[in-house]
């Protein structure tokens, strides 16, 4: 029995022996892996130089894609399509701006007006519209005065004629025998003449309808100033008609620039209706005076330019003005259709190289209505997108450049 027990005991011992060397081995395994790795970093430290080399040629892509981030690419033949242009900055002499707005009028000498003859009821001849190209001598109006009190002034003035005449031709004949006095009749043969007058002027455009008032002038109607039925008196103004050949743009300045106005040479304006800029320079524009006071309609300064009608300005619109001053030599000058804002902030894009732009951001100066200061943000020589540049904003957008995928 103690035999056994003995050789049970024996039996354990060598087994917790075997499980010994085994968890022995395992862990000289281990240590031999943790060695090989040890060895692995004391071989990076051998190579610390090349090793180093390879992780700065890493971080020098990581900056080339960092610097081309915000790079836009736009192909050639997609900007042509997006009629996308470039220009090359160059410095140029750009005049300081006072900006302002105004009115378009109708120039002296322009514009006349026709008036009623004779008192009477208004009825339009034929169809006259405000627009409508007349000329001199078209009827415009018929004053009709059937079955008025006063009856018809064409007829008394008819009346008035005959009655005159016949007086005056009655004391001529009696003049030789001294029978009437010079003085009567030379009275006589001055109301004859008034009498003449009065009728010829009336006779001269009347009709069965009436009498017709007709244009003063060659050129377009202006304004309806009566309506059909109205009831109008002698000298009442009723149509206005405009040549529109020369025209008047007024600038009403405030008073704190009157020390520059004497500095002011020409004009730019926008009109409301097509937002299209004009220039004085283009429409054969002078100026012709400006204000020594305030006008009627404050503490402004009037400026009055006068220029061409091209037959698209609208005489009495009210327009946007751009006084151009005192020139400036060695200006960077961009138009409107190269300026993107976001948010406050005004963007250009410069083309880098053949596809591809970048956003950057300027500062602007005065603006003349057509091209705009910069005071920052590009210099000469820059290649800017001056025609399409929401197109390179869109593409930029939508197109964000991927790394390692555009090589210089």
């Amino acid at each position: 029995m103690k035999k056994i027990l003995f050789m049970g005991v024996i039996g354990l011992f060598l087994l917790g022996s075997c499980n010994s060397k085994s968890g022995e081995g395992h862990n000289h395994e281990t240590e031999e892996h943790t060695h090989a790795g040890h060895d692995h970093e004391g071989h990076d430290h051998e190579n610390e130089g090349s090793g180093h080399h390879h992780d700065d040629g890493h971080h020098h892509g990581e900056e080339t894609v960092a610097a081309h981030s915000d790079e836009i690419i736009l192909p050639p033949a997609k900007a042509q399509a997006a009629r996308v242009a470039v220009s090359t900055i160059e410095p140029s002499v750009f005049n300081q701006v006072i900006k302002t707005s105004g009115q378009v009028m109708a120039a002296q000498g322009d514009e006349s007006v026709a008036v009623a003859t004779v008192t009477g009821v208004v009825s339009f001849h034929g169809k006259v519209i405000e627009g409508m190209s007349v000329g001199k001598g078209t009827p415009l109006v018929v004053l009709s005065s059937k079955n008025m009190a006063d009856g018809d002034p064409v007829q008394r003035a008819r009346i008035a004629y005959e009655t005159a005449r016949k007086e005056y031709e009655r004391m001529k004949e009696l003049l030789p025998n001294k029978i009437v006095s010079e003085k009567d009749f030379a009275q006589a043969r001055q109301t004859y003449e008034n009498a003449r007058i009065s009728y010829e002027a009336v006779a001269k455009n009347h009709s069965a309808q009436g009498q017709a008032v007709t244009s003063p002038i060659s050129g377009y109607v202006k304004n309806l100033l009566v309506k059909e039925g109205d009831y109008v008196t002698v000298g009442q103004p009723l149509v206005s008609i405009t040549q529109n050949r020369r025209l008047f743009l007024r600038a009403d300045v405030s008073e704190k620039y009157y020390p520059y106005l004497r500095t002011i040479g020409s004009a730019n304006f926008c009109t409301p209706y097509n937002n299209k800029v004009y220039t004085l320079k283009g429409l054969n524009g002078r100026l012709l005076s400006y204000g020594k006071a305030s006008g009627d309609n404050g503490y402004y300064v009037p400026v009055t330019f006068e220029f061409d009608n091209k037959g698209d300005i609208i005489p009495g619109s009210f327009v946007e003005i751009f006084l151009l001053s005192s020139p400036m030599e060695n200006v960077i000058a961009l138009p409107h259709t190269a300026l993107t804002e976001e948010q406050g902030s005004f963007f250009v894009y410069l083309q880098v190289d053949e596809e591809g732009y970048k956003k950057q951001l300027v500062t602007l100066g005065a603006d003349n209505g057509e091209r705009v200061q910069i005071l920052s943000g590009i210099k000469a020589g820059d290649k800017v997108v001056t025609q399409g540049a929401y197109q390179v904003k869109l593409a930029g957008a939508t197109n964000a450049i991927p790394a390692h995928s555009h090589e210089h």
